[in-house]
């Protein structure tokens, strides 16, 4: 199989080659190899699919998982090329647009992580990613012992199976929402924990002590089903670093679209899929969501682990019964003995002294302060001033990915209980020369490359070319580099409190209400029939997290309810006529968004945009149209609408009109 992708790799590079043979002069490869159109990722629960698999987890993929895999490729490929041509803003661009891609295939098809000539594709592609980074240490496909024993788990070799499991004697089943039934699968798993395995169940009783008490405090709030805080036994092990092969992370094993439109960001210097309260709060929205869905929480736990497509898929290959135990034949092993896993964790954890574990085992629940602290502030100096480890600060913020804080405004830092007083008054001692800027002058040193240096800095090769007039791709020993250090969270997002209050009921973990973004303007939007929070967001280019976060609001909304958008002051006279469009016409809002059209200009009556003062630029060596659209205060949008430019290429010399707005 490696040999074959070497040889489609290979087919194609010549084939870009013989195309650019034939049209003399041309060096714009995207416009030689034509990329494949993309599906909208939302899927219809209802659609059938275009090719018949009887079992979702078979080998054989559909037309649009190929599809999709051939896009890949081509954008691989066309990495490459452009590396060879020396350009490596349209070569990084490429990169991470595979990347991306291939990310974005996994999170809508999981089942494929098996598949063989996906995971050669997503071997090829995580290479280029870390050669062109200069990213020299081994990338684990995992991270947390889950894993290794969900793998044997649910691989259904049963040889140490005993026969006649029964439950314990005197054992009282709790009344719960979500059924708590016993059948021969459930039997297999409690064998599992309570014989082959106690150690795994000892450990995750344990690490509950320290969760359950927060969990349970949301799921209430949230108006969830508390007996699913087990679930995060089988989904994570109770470790909030977790990181599985589909690159899913947390506590909650949030993929990182599904993260972010529950509020979670992830950047290059946060993961809040790793912060236990936000991702917790993000699971019980999201739970919540799909029993709205399913009307069924065995079908909703099932498609917590599996695709929507691939779960309508086994309910149709089982006859079109909305029923968990029927379609069960025909869904993939994993999620066979998901729901299982879930009932007989949560008998145990309700039971435990019945399956022969402790009822206590004397862990503090979890708790801590929070300080705001400046962005930019090195863990060290923090955690000395905290009075605790490096190791000990990590563990109370996973989700701090780096260094440092996030750049920014400032950053609410998770501090000891108690400790509230002491670490402040330390922290104003820390010395000023112990706290970074951000911008950073790199030296460059033997064997470094632009990609190495940015991501050593969280930033982008782009970036440096913006940042360094005349930087040349070919860097040399000695040489100093400006490096615009990367952008990371600014404030808070919904995920900080209930979806239906305006704080979180412990005092412990409260909040101050974020106050609106500086130079903005605040418009009202009444929802409609068919309107949806990302509608909404898109609409008015903006992220669903905020207008939740704004609104005190969730996902769910009803027609009638007015929102509240905070909107930037120079645009206020466009979005102002957003409310009063008919949804066709915000649907060309979406068309033009997604194809990367300004959306700005755009009039519904009849009136034409307004003009303002048009100079003439003169493209300088290096220069990429992302950096003259910031220095002229202009989209990139703008400056390709001007020009009739259909990409982002441009060369030395040539003669772009800029209209100031």
């Amino acid at each position: 199989m490696k040999q074959l992708s070497l040889l489609l790799i290979i087919s194609l590079i010549a084939s870009v080659g013989m195309a650019q043979e034939s049209q003399t002069g041309t060096t714009d490869v995207e416009m030689q190899v034509k990329l494949l159109p993309y599906s909208n990722p939302l899927i219809d629960l209802n659609e059938e699919p275009e090719v018949a698999i009887e079992n979702v987890a078979s080998t054989e993929l559909d037309i649009e998982v190929l599809r999709r895999i051939s896009n890949v490729y081509k954008r691989h490929v066309l990495a490459i090329d452009a590396q060879v041509q020396g350009d490596l803003v349209q070569a990084e661009s490429y990169i991470n647009e595979s990347f991306a891609a291939i990310q974005s295939l996994l999170d809508d098809y999981p089942e494929i992580q098996n598949n063989r000539r996906f995971t050669e594709l997503y071997r090829s592609v995580i290479t280029e990613h870390s050669e062109f980074y200069g990213i020299t240490e081994t990338r684990s496909e995992t991270e947390g012992d889950v894993f290794e024993i969900r793998a044997e788990l649910f691989s259904e070799e049963d040889d140490w199976i005993a026969e006649g499991y029964a439950l314990p004697e005197n054992l009282t089943i709790n009344q719960t929402q979500v059924p708590l039934i016993q059948n021969q699968h459930v039997n297999r798993h409690l064998m599992y924990y309570t014989v082959r395995r106690p150690d795994v169940m000892e450990r995750w009783l344990e690490r509950s002590e320290y969760y359950f008490p927060m969990m349970r405090e949301i799921f209430n709030e949230e108006g969830v089903p508390v007996e699913l805080i087990h679930l995060s036994m089988v989904e994570s092990g109770l470790v909030p670093t977790a990181r599985s092969w589909a690159s899913a992370v947390g506590l909650w094993q949030f993929i990182r679209a599904t993260g972010a439109f529950y509020g979670l960001e992830v950047n290059w210097w946060v993961d809040e899929r790793r912060d236990p309260l936000k991702s917790t709060r993000a699971a019980a929205q999201h739970l919540r969501d799909l029993h709205e869905i399913w009307g069924d929480w065995h079908l909703s736990l099932a498609n917590y682990n599996l695709s929507p497509r691939g779960l309508r898929r086994a309910i149709n290959a089982a006859g079109g019964v909305n029923d968990y135990w029927v379609a069960y034949p025909y869904l993939p092993r994993e999620t066979r003995g998901y729901v299982p896993g879930y009932i007989a964790a949560t008998m145990i954890s309700m039971n435990p002294e019945e399956f022969g574990f402790e009822r206590n085992y004397g862990v503090e629940a979890y708790s801590f302060d929070t300080a705001e602290v400046d962005g930019l502030m090195p863990l060290e100096a923090l955690a000395e001033a905290a009075g605790i480890t490096l190791d000990e600060l990590k563990a109370l913020n996973p989700e701090l990915l780096r260094w440092a804080t996030p750049p920014g405004d400032g950053y609410s830092l998770k501090v000891p209980k108690g400790t509230i007083n002491k670490f402040l008054a330390a922290y104003q001692e820390i010395p000023k020369e112990s706290r970074a800027q951000s911008i950073a002058m790199h030296t460059v040193t033997r064997g470094e490359s632009l990609g190495f240096i940015a991501n050593r800095y969280g930033t982008t090769v782009r970036a440096l070319y913006e940042s360094n007039e005349g930087l040349s791709n070919m860097i040399h020993p000695g040489q100093t580099i400006v490096v615009p250090v990367a952008a990371g969270s600014t404030g808070t997002v919904a995920a900080d409190r209930p979806s239906n209050q305006s704080t979180t009921a412990s005092s412990s973990q409260q909040r101050t209400q974020p106050q609106a973004p500086a130079n903005t303007r605040s418009v009202t939007y009444i929802v409609k029939s068919g309107d949806t929070m990302g509608h909404i967001a898109e609409w008015y280019d903006v992220r669903s997290w905020q207008v939740r976060q704004w609104n005190g609001a969730s996902n769910t909304i009803r027609v009638g309810q007015r929102l509240t958008i905070h909107i930037p002051q120079e645009r206020q006279e466009y979005f102002n006529q957003v409310d009063g469009l008919t949804f066709a016409q915000k649907q060309e809002i979406e068309r033009r968004q997604r194809s990367g059209e300004s959306i700005y200009g755009l009039r519904f009556d009849g009136s034409s945009p307004s003009s303002g003062d048009l100079i003439t630029y003169t493209v300088r060596r290096n220069d990429t149209l992302g950096g003259i659209a910031n220095r002229h205060g202009v989209s990139v949008a703008d400056i390709q609408n001007e020009n009739n430019l259909n990409g982002t290429r441009i060369y030395a010399g040539q003669s772009l009109k800029i209209r100031r707005r």
